[in-house]
């Protein structure tokens, strides 16, 4: 399936239907009086978010979305149908812009969202009836729609998010670890689409991950895929920064983390909004990967200079091998369950102060 993550589109809500202007005429009532019936409401815009889709695939990019008009009014004061509203199907974690770039929802729960209104039906003559004017002859026309450019923007919603250089082995780690099945091969921005998983856990719990691909020196400027795809890490808890100690990339594992937090930072920088955590704030798990490539004396030789470098132990896998995954497991589970915790604590206190 193609992945989309921003598109946009115009809606457009139902318009009221007019009111009718009718007398009533029937044998023996010679003055029967107005009898125009008020016409139906037109429908609303609605969005709903699915854990169903994660692609914006559905929606064709400047198209028209409109729900239906309310219908006229009739005689024998007969309403007319209220128009039915059109739902709009998204996935979880879609954010709602104007097209000036004003957000309007962000969609991160599976909450319904009204976002236009349809117009009211127009009242018929048998509403505008008084003792001094007992035979109206006009009705409302019904409310105009109301329509909007919008621009959908897909933040995918994971729990945990896997960064690194192309070919640091995210892919790999992901189908090690999940029943997710990206493509996998060992030349540069293989990965195309960020890919998700869903890791079973203890208990019967699980958590999500996400790969992030297309990341490379120069990502907050445009370079690569990487500021295509930065945003999706924005929901993240936590951040498993892979690194590939092969030396395929030429560089030390201490210059390719470096590197990567810098576009981290620098990519924050973009943002100012009040409840933003800073993408380099986030917590963050090393990971060396590919431990079987080189031999355990150059392995500790990289990790003793990385230690000495950053202050860091970093975590030692091959996700070819799945040498070391249930370890990496372990921690991330830790993390990623503490925060949730932590999060509800939260949610209960502002609750409770709320009261």
């Amino acid at each position: 399936m193609q992945f989309i993550d921003e598109i946009l589109i115009k809606i457009e809500s139902g318009h009221g239907g007019p009111g009718s202007v009718s007398f009533r005429r029937e044998a023996m009532e010679p003055r029967g009086g107005p009898d125009g019936g008020d016409g139906g409401k037109g429908g609303n815009i609605i969005f709903r978010p699915t854990s169903h889709k994660n692609t914006l695939v559905d929606y064709r990019s400047f198209a028209t979305y409109k729900a239906e008009d309310g219908q006229p009014g009739a005689a024998a004061n007969c309403s007319g149908r209220n128009g039915n509203d059109l739902i709009l199907e998204v996935p979880l974690g879609t954010v709602v812009r104007k097209r000036d770039g004003d957000m309007i929802v962000d969609l991160s729960d599976e909450s319904e969202v009204t976002i236009l209104t349809g117009g009211r039906g127009g009242k018929g003559n048998h509403f505008f009836r008084t003792s001094r004017n007992q035979a109206p002859e006009h009705a409302q026309p019904g409310e105009d729609e109301q329509s909007l450019e919008i621009v959908l923007e897909l933040k995918l919603i994971a729990d945990v998010g896997i960064i690194g250089f192309p070919n640091a082995g995210k892919s790999t780690l992901i189908s090690r670890i999940s029943a997710a099945r990206p493509k996998i091969a060992d030349y540069p921005f293989t990965t195309l689409t960020p890919n998700l998983g869903v890791v079973k856990w203890k208990e019967e719990k699980s958590f999500v991950v996400a790969d992030i691909p297309g990341l490379i020196r120069g990502a907050h400027e445009g370079v690569g895929l990487g500021i295509q795809f930065l945003k999706h890490i924005e929901r993240t808890r936590i951040l498993i920064h892979l690194i590939e100690v092969s030396g395929f990339s030429g560089h030390p594992p201490e210059q390719d983390f470096a590197d990567l937090n810098y576009e981290l930072e620098k990519y924050d920088e973009g943002h100012d909004q009040e409840d933003y955590l800073p993408l380099s704030k986030r917590p963050q798990l090393v990971v060396f990967n590919k431990i079987d490539t080189i031999s355990p004396i150059d392995l500790d030789l990289k990790v003793r200079a990385f230690k000495n470098k950053t202050g860091i132990q970093p975590f030692q896998i091959s996700g070819v091998t799945g040498r070391n995954i249930p370890e990496l497991l372990e921690e991330m589970a830790k993390f990623v369950f503490a925060e949730q915790n932590a999060e509800t604590i939260r949610e209960r206190e502002m609750e409770n102060n709320e009261l």
